[in-house]
Order: structure tokens, then C-alpha cells, then sequence
């Protein structure tokens, strides 16, 4: 306890931070929530959104409702943590249940996973949990060799296509990056190509599928749809589950036969049943992993377009000569000697995570630390971390709204201890004891491929960032491709 000016004793947290109230109020029950939301998806967006509440309250801590609220969750208030340093009690599994709350404040029906609980939806304490996350473990190592193979297939593939269409006009990159990057995943994982086996609507069937679970979180799903009609068709009630019933029985027929050997090892080698192993490769594969690719992919286009053709030089020039050094194959070591690669895509990742917001109840009474003030949040409440904003925490990264290439090079590499896209911190490998992405290295691995395939085909780019597509990745245009001059 310490004095304050007016003499009464002040609480202190055990680092010797003064414990204040967090402030901001969740408004009229019913109206404030609705009116929220319509700011959060329509009228100011998701950054704009945080940072009102920020600047109104002069705290990166803060009370406040986050959308969908009301009718699809029944409490849209939460404790938001808006800093590099409160947002990691979201890692500590001692202080924060992950049980039911990976897509926040409402639940999609398990109807859609056949009744399962996918590892996602799990808390740490259950055994469950460990038994599947030991499964993601070996379905990625299992796998690894094929990441880099199966990766050129589908996005040579796919840059061919661009280049055949680019002679007619503008290209959109996210229509064709959505069938590459499910037939890559699923390939990589499986040793099977959905698009030769369901058809060419099997990436559609996919995207039917995660809409239905996270609809509540989208917007903007065409410019012909008038917002207040969008918002009471995605935001007021639960989409029915049936509309996706076929598109699931026909990836769950792929799954079980492409993935048959890795259903056997769940049960032989983690104890799971065939019913539980089966819906969760699905959902590993196709929500974890594909939908992270389709947004991600798009996110390092827009990225790359930024930098402009001095950045795609330098790039080219570093990515050349680590495959060069290589016998001219991209490997694991060649990508590892990509500084600068390595840095954009992390840098990418600060800038704009895949996955904007991370949750979690208080497992109890706890006292959560911004820069300079301490905070009691009480058992239960719900805690919600936007990623983009805490991740541009002026107090951690120098010109923390730029995009900087080359900030996790050299010394810079200290600060990856605060890029926390994969739920947890870059610099901490994940366990079958915390909530962190398994899959976390395939991703630096895969968006350091897609930035590598780019520059050895091409020597430089245009792109433009043409709006949203349903508020959750941006929709990319090629206008332009050079090919690589020395090929």
C-alpha cells in the first residue's frame, strides 16, 4: 500500500503499480450494444473502434461491449487489453480459461463439427486438449517435407494464372487464392488435392462452411447489400447451420479417405476416437490452417504493394542469392538466411494479424498491468485483446504505424518477444499446455515462401488494396507483373 496526495492509502500490485478502477461503462443494456456494434463494423471500423475508446478513457485498459453483441451473445461486455503489455495475461494459462471463447463473445453451434468440440474451443485444463494438440504436433512434423513442394504446385499454378489473365485486365488475387491456398493445405496435410477430388467447388464448399461460424464476425459481404440489412442478417441471429450440411458431408468424405493413415495414429498413438480425431483434422485443416492462408496471403500482398519497387529489389536481390547458395532450390536453410524476408513477413504479421482479436475469462480474481497502472478484473469476466492496436504500442516499436521491413533485423530481433499474432509471443515455441497456434512455424514458413516464389519470378509488381472482403481480409488487384530479368 502506498499514500496518495490526499494522504488515504493506495492498493499497489505486487510490481508496485497503483490498482485503479478500469474505466468505461457498457452503456443502456439493449441499445448500447447495438449501437456499438454498428460503430464497430459500419460507422468507424475495428481500429478506429478501439482507439476512440482509448483516447475517451485515456486508458489501453477499458470496459467496453464488443460486437456481435447482442442477439448472438448473450454479454457483449468485456475488459479490453490494448497494450504490448497487458495483452499478455491472454498467454498465461494460470489466469485466463480458454473454454468456448476462440471467436469471443458467442459460440457457433457444434452442430457444425458433427457435435465435436474442436481443440480450438478448449481449455488447457481439459485432457482433451493435450491429447489433440500432441495430434496437431505430429500432423505437422509428420508432414513438413511436403510443405515446400506442395507450396510451388499451387502457387505456380496460381501465378500462371495471373499472368494469362493479366493481359486482359486487373487481376483480383483473393478469387484465386482461395482454391490455392485450400488445395496447398490440404495437400501438404493430407497428400490429397481437393479441387481433383470434390471438384472445383470444394474451396467454395470450405468457405460456406467458416462462414457459418464466423458470419457474426464479418461485414461488408457485398456492396449491394445496404448495411442495416447486412447487420441484421450476419449480426441478430445465428445463421442455420443446415445450409452448410452438405458442404461439410463432402469434406468430411475427403478428410476420412485422404486422411486415413492420420486417423489411425490418433488412435493408436494419442487415444482419440475416430469420430473426435476426424472433425478436428477438418477443422485444423480447413479453419486453422486454410482460413489463416487466405487472409494471410492477401495481408502480405498488400504489404509487399506498399514497399514499392525499391523494397521488391532489395528483396529480390537477398531471395536470388540464398536460393542460389542453395544449388538454386528454395530450402529451409535458404529461407533461414532471408533476413529480410524473414523480418517483412513478421512485420506483416504486427501490422495486420490474421486473427484480429484473441479472448479469455478470468479464472479469478486478477490484477492485469498496462505500462503504469494496475487493474482488478473479477472471476469470469471477459477479457479481449485487439492485436493490431496493442501490437502498435508506441512504448515497445519505434513509429509504431509504419511499415518498417527490416525492424526485425540485427537488434530488432529483440522486439519479436512482442509480435503476438500466434497467440503468444514470437520468441516462445507452443506447448500442449498454452492456447498457442501448433502450427505457428508453418506460417512464418509459408509466408516467407509466398514472399520468396514472388521475387524469383518477378522482378517487380503493382497491386491495389481495393477495400474489404467481408471486413476480414483485404481485397488485392494485381495491375501489373515484371517478369524476374534473369530467368
Amino acid at each position: 500500500m502506498a499514500e496518495s496526495r490526499t494522504g488515504t492509502a493506495q492498493e499497489q500490485s505486487p510490481s508496485g503499480l497503483p490498482i485503479k478502477p478500469i474505466p468505461g461503462n457498457y452503456g443502456i443494456p439493449i441499445l448500447s450494444p447495438i449501437y456499438d456494434r454498428l460503430h464497430y463494423y459500419y460507422f468507424q471500423g475495428h481500429m478506429s473502434y478501439f482507439k476512440s475508446h482509448v483516447a475517451k478513457n485515456n486508458s489501453t485498459v477499458v470496459r467496453m461491449n464488443m460486437a456481435p453483441g447482442i442477439f448472438i451473445s448473450h454479454n457483449p461486455r468485456v475488459v479490453a487489453v490494448l497494450d504490448a503489455k497487458s495483452f499478455r495475461v491472454l498467454f498465461d494459462p494460470s489466469k485466463v480459461e480458454k473454454k468456448d471463447i476462440v471467436t469471443g463473445t458467442y459460440m457457433p453451434s457444434l452442430s457444425l463439427y458433427s457435435g465435436v468440440r474442436p481443440m480450438a474451443y478448449l481449455d488447457t485444463t481439459e485432457q482433451l486438449h493435450s491429447s489433440l494438440k500432441s495430434f496437431s504436433f505430429h500432423l505437422l512434423a509428420s508432414r513438413k517435407s511436403q510443405f515446400i513442394p506442395r507450396f510451388h504446385e499451387a502457387y505456380s499454378s496460381l501465378f500462371d494464372l495471373v499472368e494469362t489473365k493479366i493481359a486482359s485486365g486487373p487481376v483480383e488475387f483473393n478469387s484465386l487464392n482461395q482454391s490455392s491456398a485450400f488445395d496447398f493445405t490440404c495437400n501438404a496435410f493430407l497428400g490429397a488435392v481437393p479441387s481433383e477430388v470434390i471438384g472445383p467447388s470444394a474451396s467454395n464448399k470450405a468457405a460456406i462452411w467458416l462462414l457459418l461460424q464466423l458470419h457474426p464476425l464479418a461485414s461488408h459481404l457485398t456492396k449491394f447489400i445496404p448495411w442495416p440489412i447486412e447487420d441484421l442478417l450476419l449480426h441478430c441471429v445465428p445463421l442455420p447451420p443446415c445450409l452448410a450440411h452438405s458442404d461439410y458431408k463432402a469434406l468430411e468424405e475427403f478428410f476420412s479417405k485422404a486422411g486415413e493413415s492420420l486417423l489411425e495414429d490418433a488412435a493408436n498413438k494419442f487415444g482419440l476416437s475416430h469420430h473426435v480425431a476426424l472433425h478436428n483434422l477438418i477443422f485444423m485443416t480447413t479453419f486453422n490452417a486454410n482460413a489463416g492462408f487466405k487472409i494471410f496471403m492477401p495481408i502480405l500482398l498488400k504489404w509487399l504493394a506498399h514497399g514499392g519497387e525499391m523494397l521488391h529489389r532489395r528483396l529480390a536481390q537477398e531471395i536470388r542469392s540464398a536460393v542460389k547458395s542453395s544449388n538454386g532450390t528454395i530450402t529451409l536453410n535458404a529461407l533461414e538466411n532471408m533476413e529480410l524476408t524473414k523480418s517483412l513477413v513478421s512485420e506483416a504479421l504486427r501490422l495486420d494479424p490474421p486473427v484480429e482479436n484473441q479472448f479469455g475469462r478470468a479464472r479469478t480474481d486478477i490484477i492485469i498491468e498496462s505500462h503504469d497502472t494496475a487493474f482488478r478484473v473479477k472471476k469470469g469476466e471477459i477479457i479481449c485483446g485487439y492485436q493490431p492496436l496493442a501490437m502498435r504500442d508506441e512504448k515497445v516499436f519505434t513509429n509504431a504505424e509504419e511499415f518498417i521491413p527490416d525492424r526485425f533485423v540485427g537488434e530488432g530481433k529483440k522486439l519479436l518477444e512482442y509480435v503476438y499474432w500466434s497467440n503468444g509471443p514470437e520468441t516462445v515455441a507452443p506447448t500442449t499446455g498454452d492456447k498457442q497456434c501448433s502450427g505457428k512455424d508453418m506460417v512464418l514458413l509459408v509466408g516467407r515462401l509466398f514472399v520468396a516464389h514472388i521475387f524469383l519470378r518477378y522482378d517487380t509488381f503493382s497491386a491495389v488494396h481495393d477495400g474489404m472482403l467481408l471486413g476480414l481480409e483485404p481485397r488485392m488487384v494485381f495491375k501489373s507483373v515484371k517478369k524476374a530479368s534473369d530467368q
